[in-house]
């Protein structure tokens, strides 16, 4: 059998996981810190007013609402690898869908502006160059490739390694933190990259990942407060060690792609 016909362990993966992960990434607190130490900077100079934006790894669709509240007249479209996270996305965005593994051959039904992707594409180190192919597919030259990921030049990145291995919150043999030079350069020669930042300190393990580390929801609410100017003071420190993720924004040369062999069922 091909791996174009293996199951991807992230689709059982993230189903067994789905509820609870709803329940801390997407609550109050955790969306507060991603408008703040994530989409504002990542964000940061780009009118995408009335653009089309692929919105990957896609999950309810929070991030697409988020973009819609800076941009409300941008069309969104989502893109995951599980049917519950495409059905909620179309219920709480009103947009479509589109059931998707990333990590094998896929022709898109309609190229975007602009894609983003929060914390997807180290579920895809599967097969990090198909993907990046798929991506390039997505998004129109001259467009934008937006992404927040885990950082492997973080001074914890060995720890981490030993908890994805020891924890049932991850899968661990398909997935990793990234390294962004590594990443770009696989991306070559469809994407070309123009800022990367790093960021990510103790709100971001105690607030945003607070499902690992095992915080209760009631907690994040007296915590965040507290922790988020000493996050915005953290994320002043020089060089990349001390950061849990980078944020990057990449365009879109002119090198076409060409067609993938065969298209995957949509919705």
């Amino acid at each position: 059998m091909s791996r174009e016909d293996t199951p991807n362990p992230q689709t059982a993966h993230y189903s067994a996981i789905h509820d609870a992960y709803e329940a801390h990434y997407y609550d109050s607190a955790s969306m507060a810190y991603r408008h703040r130490f994530l989409y504002q900077p990542l964000l940061e100079g780009l009118r995408l007013e009335a653009a089309s934006v692929a919105d990957l790894a896609c999950g309810s669709g929070h991030n697409s609402l988020a973009l819609r509240g800076y941009f409300p007249s941008i069309h969104v479209t989502g893109y995951d690898i599980s049917e519950e996270a495409c059905r909620d996305y179309r219920v709480n965005t009103g947009a479509v869908a589109h059931l998707v593994d990333l990590t094998k051959s896929y022709s898109p039904e309609q190229s975007h502006d602009a894609a983003l992707v929060i914390g997807g594409l180290h579920h895809c180190v599967i097969d990090l160059r198909t993907t990046l192919t798929n991506i390039a597919r997505i998004v129109r030259p001259g467009g934008h490739f937006l992404m927040v990921e885990p950082s492997d030049h973080s001074f914890l990145s060995g720890i981490r390694r030993m908890w994805y291995k020891a924890d049932r919150w991850f899968e661990a043999d398909t997935e990793q933190a990234l390294k962004h030079d590594e990443l770009a350069a696989t991306a070559a020669p469809y994407f070309v990259p123009e800022k990367v930042v790093y960021v990510g300190g103790p709100a971001f393990y105690l607030i945003l990942n607070s499902l690992i580390m095992r915080v209760p929801l009631r907690a994040k609410p007296v915590l965040a407060p507290v922790l988020f100017p000493i996050e915005g003071l953290y994320n002043r420190l020089p060089g990349r060690a001390p950061f849990a993720v980078f944020l990057a924004r990449w365009r879109r040369t002119d090198m076409p792609v060409e067609s993938a062999p065969q298209t995957p069922r949509s919705s």
